[in-house]
C-alpha cells in the first residue's frame, strides 16, 4: 500500500507541476497560444498598459477583482458544543489545521453546520498562516479561518492556480514581517487580477481539468486505502486476521 501511494504521490506532484508552469506560462509571461499557435507576447502580441495593475497585459483583456469572476463564502464557525470526531453530522474545517498537500484531511464534525463550502470548492486559509489552499473533496461545514471560493463560470482549474499566484503575495507580506493577521472579506473580494478572453480561459481549462481530475482520483485512492490499512493493521496485530 505505501508503494502504491508513494507513486500516487509522485504522479499528484508532477501533474500539478505541469498544471502551475503552463498557468505561469500563459497567465504571468502572457504566452498563451495566439490564433496561429504561436506563443503570444514571444511573437510580438500587443501589450497595453493596465493602469489598475501597474503592468501591461494582453489587448482583449481587462482587469477585475476577484468577486467578479468567483463565488466567495466567508466561514462562520458552530458552537463548539457541535464539534466531534465520531463522524456525527457534517465534516468541519475551522482552518488549515487539517490540510494535506491539495486536499484536508477528515477529522472533525459537527452537527450544528453553519457556512459550507462544496465539492471541489477551494478552501483558502484567511487566518495565520494566510494563503494556505486545499480543495474540498466533499461539502463540508467551513469555520472563521477558512473562505470558499469556485468559478462564477465554471473555470475552476484557472482559479485554483490563479488564486495559488495570490499565494505568492500573502508568502511575501508574511516573510518582511508585515503584520498581516488575517485577510478579509473586502480584501479577499478586492483582489485584483488580470482576467484573460474566454477563449483562452476554455483552452486552459481542457487542458488542465483533465490534470486536477487525475490527482483527486489519486487522493481518494490513497485515502481509501489508508482507511482499509487502519482498519486491517490492528486486526493483523492482535491474530484477528491471518495473511495466508
Amino acid at each position: 500500500m505505501k508503494n502504491k501511494n508513494s507513486h500516487s504521490t509522485a504522479i499528484n506532484d508532477n501533474l500539478e507541476r505541469m498544471a502551475k508552469t503552463l498557468y505561469d506560462y500563459w497567465f504571468v509571461q502572457f504566452d498563451f497560444p495566439d490564433e496561429n499557435g504561436k506563443p503570444y507576447k514571444s511573437s510580438g502580441g500587443k501589450m497595453i498598459w493596465n493602469e489598475v495593475l501597474r503592468r501591461e497585459i494582453p489587448e482583449g483583456w481587462e482587469s477585475k477583482k476577484l468577486v467578479e469572476i468567483a463565488n466567495i463564502t466567508m466561514g462562520q464557525s458552530p458552537s463548539g458544543e457541535s464539534f466531534n470526531e465520531l463522524q456525527e453530522g457534517m465534516i468541519f474545517f475551522q482552518g488549515s489545521t487539517d490540510f494535506g498537500w491539495r486536499y484536508p484531511e477528515n477529522r472533525v464534525f459537527t452537527n450544528a453546520p453553519t457556512r459550507y463550502a462544496y465539492e471541489n470548492d477551494i478552501l483558502l486559509s484567511v487566518r495565520a498562516p494566510i494563503g494556505a489552499i486545499n480543495i474540498a473533496l466533499s461539502n463540508c461545514c467551513i469555520g472563521r479561518g477558512l473562505a470558499a471560493i469556485n468559478s462564477k463560470e465554471g473555470f475552476n482549474s484557472f482559479l485554483i492556480y490563479q488564486i495559488n499566484y495570490f499565494k505568492k503575495k500573502f508568502d511575501y507580506l508574511n516573510s518582511v514581517g508585515t503584520t498581516f493577521g488575517s485577510l478579509t472579506k473586502d480584501e479577499l473580494h478586492n483582489l485584483e487580477l488580470a482576467c484573460p478572453k474566454v477563449s483562452i480561459l476554455q483552452k486552459f481549462e481542457a487542458k488542465v481539468q483533465i490534470f486536477d481530475k487525475k490527482i483527486k482520483i489519486n487522493t481518494q485512492q490513497n485515502q481509501q486505502l489508508n482507511s482499509l490499512r487502519d482498519w486491517l493493521l490492528p486486526m493483523l496485530m492482535n491474530g484477528q486476521v491471518k495473511v495466508e
